[in-house]
């Protein structure tokens, strides 16, 4: 480890890390992997005597860079994945708190906002996720991605247009007054369904409500994204009555900065997560991950939905 001194106060950054690192993968693993890469940088160059003047700084541009170099890889398996890819839920559950850095992530990072940054290139995707989510200017930017600052500002003009305005709605995080309207809307919403009442959810699902479904071909999942305000509420119903057959519980959770919960299945392990996407007092989209390889840092995951293995 660094010594003492550095190791301190490297370790309080690891929140910010964290959230860095997940916001360029999509994945707690390997973001959490990024953030040991990158203490295990900053030893090296403690014990060879090399002097970082801005420890953030160092530490923020090791983090970037490695998530810039992991995408490469990352891109190559997803142009083969079975069905809608989401990012792995971070979940921070009243009853079963997770990991300091997942109370602090960004809450800008939600699942719809990672999913339109997947539309951009590595860098495009550091320098946008920098300047919109964690509000870098633009030498701090320019430091983490090696690039000039004149460049960074094309960069960022450039990703913006391709990704908005969609992005401007995704990746803002509601203002506590309309974030308690959400947490009230989502703890209706889940009454709703698991009480099976059509007209109630009806009420509470936008016209054009969407439903992506995220099972990576090993639990079962919708194979394309759902449109369309009865025929997401007779989902959701079925899949709830479905649920409750097999003995699966619902425990409300805070999911990538969103309302959202995670259901149990009668042993307790793990399931599926959702995440609602709350605006103008609707739902506007619900966020299902079912795939067991992105439930795992959640605890033991469940077989109820897995395919029988081909």
């Amino acid at each position: 480890m660094p010594g003492s001194a550095v190791a301190t106060d490297a370790a309080g950054y690891r929140p910010l890390l964290f959230s860095i690192a997940y916001g360029m993968t999509g994945s707690v693993g390997d973001a959490e992997d990024i953030v040991q890469d990158a203490f295990l940088g900053l030893t090296r160059a403690d014990q060879s005597g090399t002097a970082i003047t801005n420890l953030k700084a160092y530490l923020t541009t090791s983090v970037t860079r490695l998530g810039i170099n992991h995408l490469g890889s990352a891109r190559v398996r997803r142009e083969t994945y079975v069905g809608e890819w989401l990012p792995e839920p971070v979940v921070v559950s009243a009853d079963r708190p997770g990991p300091a850095e997942y109370a602090e992530l960004a809450d800008s990072l939600s699942m719809a906002f990672l999913v339109l940054l997947e539309a951009l290139s590595p860098t495009e995707r550091a320098v946008f996720m920098l300047r919109e989510a964690f509000g870098y200017d633009y030498p701090e930017v320019a430091r983490a991605v090696g690039k000039s600052e004149a460049n960074c500002r094309q960069i960022f003009a450039r990703a913006r247009k391709r990704i908005a305005p969609a992005a401007q709605a995704a990746d803002t995080p509601p203002p506590p007054a309309r974030r308690a309207e959400g947490e009230e809307l989502a703890r209706r919403f889940f009454e709703a369904t698991a009480g099976g009442d059509m007209d109630a959810l009806l009420d509470l699902l936008a016209p054009d409500v969407v439903f992506h479904g995220d099972g990576g071909g090993k639990a079962r999942a919708l194979g394309k994204a759902l449109t369309g305000l009865r025929r997401v509420a007779q989902l959701l119903i079925g899949g709830i009555r479905r649920n409750r057959k097999l003995g699966v519980s619902l425990s409300p959770a805070t999911v990538n900065g969103r309302p959202g919960a995670v259901l149990y299945d009668a042993e307790g392990r793990v399931a599926s997560v959702l995440e609602l996407e709350i605006a103008n007092g609707a739902i506007q989209a619900v966020h299902s991950v079912s795939n067991p390889d992105k439930l795992a840092h959640l605890g033991p995951v469940s077989d109820i939905g897995l395919l029988p293995k081909k």
